[in-house]
């Protein structure tokens, strides 16, 4: 097996996806980039494809072809493993924004903080700091 990514597929809404976890995000860098051309009516402008790293993960990401609404679920998550209480919180209120909390970010177990939310997009996120 060459390579074992997630694939996040919007609802026309992917490039305003990019640009929010670019901004929350400050090490995710956009590999490639293909956007629909005007040979696809509708379309045009929106993500064909886009590939991007946030720290080590690399995923893919594109806007839907069918007419058919994709949702996401908190059944699946990122899980992020967080260097500092800052960041954590950093994370917490960026992706928190306009979106909803599973679980607040607090200290659950001695030294142990989490949080559970999902974003704007409806992307869930784990976030995890150990003391």
């Amino acid at each position: 097996m060459k390579s074992f990514l997630p694939f996040l597929t919007f609802n026309g809404n992917a490039m305003e996806a990019l640009t929010f976890y670019k901004d929350t995000f400050h090490d995710m860098e956009i590999e490639f980039l293909q956007e629909f051309g005007k040979e696809t009516p509708g379309l045009e402008g929106k993500v064909m494809q886009a590939v991007v790293s946030i720290g080590r993960q690399r995923l893919m990401i594109n806007d839907s072809r069918t007419p058919e609404e994709f949702s996401f679920t908190p059944s699946m998550s990122f899980y992020i493993e967080c260097g500092s209480m800052d960041e954590a919180e950093l994370y917490y209120r960026k992706l928190k924004k306009d979106g909803a909390i599973l679980m607040p970010l607090d200290e659950y177990g001695t030294g142990r903080y989490f949080a559970f939310v999902q974003d704007r997009f409806g992307l869930s996120w784990q976030l995890n700091f150990i003391k």
